[in-house]
């Protein structure tokens, strides 16, 4: 018992109040709902593709919706560290989201220059993320951020590549 008591002595919260971090879950929220559609969408044209570019994109949008479902598990789950539930309906998702789906069948450029829109936006939702963990001093969450911006500007060069 005394054991337990000595930990829980040395237990210290993160260092933030609810308040210093309200923009930043938002911020993460936001982010988490554009992941969210961006995934389904990945999801639809890795199923859909056709073509002469078939195998190639069938791949690379597998890859790239399975880096994104691990993406979104770590942004919930970091949202979850600051004590507040994300409780997303796809409702909210949907309407939180910048990132738009598309009911209509397109062609696998078109999907291209769709996934390079959509990291766009995520950037930009990362960006806002990141501009609010600075002001409150979270590093973590900005370093978090600067590893998905990371990968995202690479994936975007690799995708602004293959279009041309």
């Amino acid at each position: 018992m005394e054991a337990i008591k000595a930990k829980n002595k040395t237990f210290k919260k993160l260092g933030f109040t609810y308040l210093e971090t309200a923009e930043i879950v938002v911020s993460l929220n936001t982010l988490l709902a554009n992941y969210q559609v961006f995934y389904n969408k990945l999801r639809n044209f890795h199923w859909n593709i056709e073509g002469p570019d078939f195998f190639e994109l069938h791949e690379e949008f597998e890859n790239e919706y399975n880096t994104v479902k691990e993406n979104i598990d770590i942004v919930a789950e970091r949202i979850r560290v600051f004590g507040v539930k994300t409780n997303f309906t796809m409702k909210k998702t949907l309407e939180l989201s910048k990132i738009e789906e598309k009911d209509k069948n397109l062609s696998p450029l078109e999907m291209v220059r769709e996934v390079l829109h959509d990291y766009e936006v995520l950037h930009d939702s990362m960006l806002d993320a990141v501009n609010a963990s600075l002001e409150t001093g979270d590093v973590v969450t900005e370093n978090m951020l600067t590893e998905f911006m990371t990968e995202l500007e690479k994936r975007h060069w690799m995708f602004t590549s293959f279009l041309k």
